[in-house]
């Protein structure tokens, strides 16, 4: 059994908080895969202010659920931001990059199929 599904199989069948799962740092960004499948995972993620993602393209789509805070997501130039309770879809194959316009947590699912 891999970590991931050690992981997988801790959360499953509870009630979680998703703005528990994952803790912000000082001048940085945490990450914790939550759910790994081979159609996807499921991530949260925790940035400190001024901290973000350079931008980069994925061969997938991918979903960003804000759960705290406020982020500037950039998708193909066009700058979007986002405040908790709001989410956008990042397009495979198009050029994003995020950033923390102040500490922020978010849920990023991706789908590979």
């Amino acid at each position: 059994m891999t970590s991931e599904q050690k992981m997988s199989d801790k959360l499953a069948a509870q009630v979680l908080l998703l703005k528990d799962l994952a803790n912000y740092q000082t001048n940085s960004v945490v990450s914790r895969e939550i759910l790994k499948k081979l159609t996807g995972t499921v991530t949260i993620f925790a940035f400190d202010q001024g901290q973000g993602l350079s931008e980069h393209t994925t061969p997938f789509d991918a979903l960003v659920y804000i759960i705290d805070g406020t982020a500037q997501i950039m998708i193909s130039g066009v700058d979007h931001r986002l405040s908790a309770g709001e989410m956008i879809i990042m397009p495979a194959n198009r050029p994003h990059a995020l950033k923390a316009l102040e500490k922020f947590k978010m849920m990023l699912v991706m789908i590979k199929s």
